[in-house]
């Protein structure tokens, strides 16, 4: 796994962060020649980054005027990690009786790493770890248009999904969710893996509300 992440990423992964948390509220103006001040960069990394955000749906581009933080209504986000774990949950539900043994050891390897991530308190790390475990539970479906379309929802919320590890103990406690799901996996049990992620997820979406500013 790369400890890298290009001047881009960091500057996209850092602005998602203050808008999931709420620094960042809707309607703030991202303007590039302030934000390349800030992160002592050209403006070429910061345009980039600001169009990334726009693929998510966290700015919005106004022709002429510059982007914006876009406005995610709390009801739009229920939406979004409704359908985030119907389909994760789908996606655990076929891994459960699709992985192979090198698929298994394959998770098992990520979930080892993710705890230590979490007793190192590293939420950098985790967050890493995190996303190689969906990653790999989708991969484990071994239905190809399954993972290519939860990948793309995952996108879409990915930066609250990282935020939310800022929450107390988060770390601690979603190791405790994925073990559920790895266990069912691991014993072939559809329903049980479909049942833990969903709650898993459901278990997010709490802990994203919880990390944004009032």
């Amino acid at each position: 796994m790369s400890d890298r992440k290009t001047r881009t990423e960091r500057i996209r992964d850092e602005l998602a962060d203050e808008i999931a948390r709420g620094h960042l509220g809707p309607g703030a103006a991202l303007d590039e020649v302030s934000l390349a001040e800030r992160f002592g960069v050209s403006r070429t990394p910061i345009r980039e980054a600001i169009r990334q955000l726009e693929a998510f749906g966290f700015a919005d581009a106004r022709p002429r005027r510059g982007a914006v933080v876009a406005t995610i209504t709390d009801a739009r986000l229920d939406e979004m990690f409704l359908v985030m774990a119907e389909m994760e949950g789908l996606c655990s539900r076929f891994a459960a009786t699709n992985m192979t043994a090198d698929d298994h050891a394959g998770l098992l390897e990520i979930h080892e790493g993710s705890r230590l991530a979490a007793e190192a308190h590293d939420v950098e790390r985790y967050y890493e770890f995190n996303t190689r475990f969906h990653a790999a539970i989708y991969t484990g479906t071994h239905n190809s248009f399954l993972e290519e379309l939860t990948l793309h929802v995952r996108r879409r919320v990915a930066p609250y999904r990282r935020a939310q590890f800022r929450v107390s103990g988060r770390l601690d406690l979603s190791y405790k969710e994925h073990d559920a799901v790895v266990q069912a996996i691991l014993r072939g049990d559809g329903d049980g893996a479909q049942a833990a992620m969903n709650a898993h997820l459901k278990i997010v979406r709490g802990a994203v509300s919880d990390i944004a500013a009032p």
